[in-house]
């Protein structure tokens, strides 16, 4: 696809099956309708005991549920480039699983590249339960069609790596191998992560200490990368309230070994609400409160009809933190079916590093 990925009426109408309800519907309920009512399905609670590497697989009982990763990477000549691969399961019904076509769990996989001259991305759409997309948990693999995110020899569940990941399109592709020697982290209260005031909440982990190699293609010309990945898992009945229009959310690698994950839910009234988890370069983490947490948009990119702030100057007085953050192509919009800006950043000031900047609901 090209830079100026055009939606086409396959794409919205699996969007919109994807996620039960049309475009009018999703702003009423938040982004991609993810404050919609999540009667009949199981609740997010605390005190969740998680289980590895069990909890890598799908929990079809939850309404939504994704893997999730961001690479930013760099060739031989130093040029920076960023990767997102992302499948996501959506249940259309709450209720017992149905068989082969009769199942009510949907698939859909985002993945793009970037450079500071271009943004590329792509989309697919399957149904669950006739083997076109999937996740096992041994052998570890996700799947939809040929896009795969696959464990390799000797993978350990309680680290989820060493991994194989890959995608294609007409115009891009990339293979990356992953690995990290580190504990997957527990994001909010133990795994149990508040996106409001309220009961919205997920059920979240994190493997923010990647490091990735491979090769990325664009446009027919393959060139060696290498550099830093993060990978998020989060499922959920109900991820936002009904007046939550959406998320800021950063993923950070800092240059001293720390990482950061942090994001703002913003609700109607402006009270929003923010969370972050400061990750020491040993895994420990030290949870972040919203009142804590300044994060304010200090630059807009017009794109797509509308407004996108992708400069963020970010404030946390508890850890001496102030810095700026810029987008490597302030054009890395995701116009998939629910649009979205997702591409890498860097960052200076007290730290500095690089990342991933995700906005939606714009």
């Amino acid at each position: 696809m090209s830079d100026s990925l055009s939606i086409t009426r396959r794409a919205l109408l699996g969007g919109a099956m994807l996620l039960g309800l049309g475009r009018s519907g999703a702003r009423a309920q938040g982004f991609a309708g993810l404050g919609k009512d999540a009667e009949g399905f199981a609740p997010v609670v605390p005190g969740r005991s998680f289980s590895f590497p069990a909890d890598h697989g799908p929990h079809p009982d939850y309404r939504i549920e994704w893997w999730y990763l961001t690479a930013n990477l760099w060739d031989a000549s130093g040029t920076a480039y960023g990767v997102q691969w992302t499948l996501f399961r959506q249940a259309a019904r709450s209720g017992a699983q149905g068989e082969g076509w009769a199942n009510q769990q949907l698939w859909m996989g985002h993945a793009a590249v970037t450079r500071d001259d271009t943004h590329r991305t792509t989309e697919k759409f399957a149904r669950g339960g006739i083997g076109q997309a999937g996740v096992e948990v041994e052998p570890f693999q996700a799947w939809i069609d040929d896009w795969q995110m696959h464990g390799l020899d000797g993978l350990r569940g309680d680290t989820i790596a060493p991994l194989e990941l890959n995608a294609r399109a007409a115009d891009f592709s990339y293979s990356l191998q992953l690995d990290a020697d580190r504990l997957l982290v527990l994001q909010g209260d133990a795994g149990y992560s508040r996106k409001s005031e309220r009961e919205q909440a997920s059920y979240y982990y994190s493997q923010p200490f990647f490091k990735a190699a491979g090769r990325i293609t664009i446009d027919d010309k393959p060139v060696g990368v290498s550099g830093l990945a993060w990978m998020d898992r989060e499922w959920s009945s109900q991820p936002l309230a009904s007046d939550q229009t959406g998320w800021d959310w950063l993923s950070l690698h800092f240059n001293s070994g720390e990482k950061l994950m942090l994001y703002r839910m913003r609700q109607t009234d402006g009270r929003n609400f923010a969370s972050a988890n400061w990750i020491s370069p040993e895994g420990k983490s030290r949870q972040i409160a919203s009142a804590d947490i300044a994060m304010t948009p200090k630059a807009w990119t017009e794109i797509a009809d509308r407004k996108i702030p992708t400069a963020w100057e970010i404030a946390i007085p508890p850890l001496a933190l102030k810095i700026s953050c810029v987008p490597l192509n302030p054009k890395s919009w995701m116009g998939t079916s629910f649009a979205y800006w997702e591409g890498p950043i860097s960052f200076a000031g007290s730290h500095s590093g690089v990342g991933y900047l995700e906005l939606t609901g714009y």
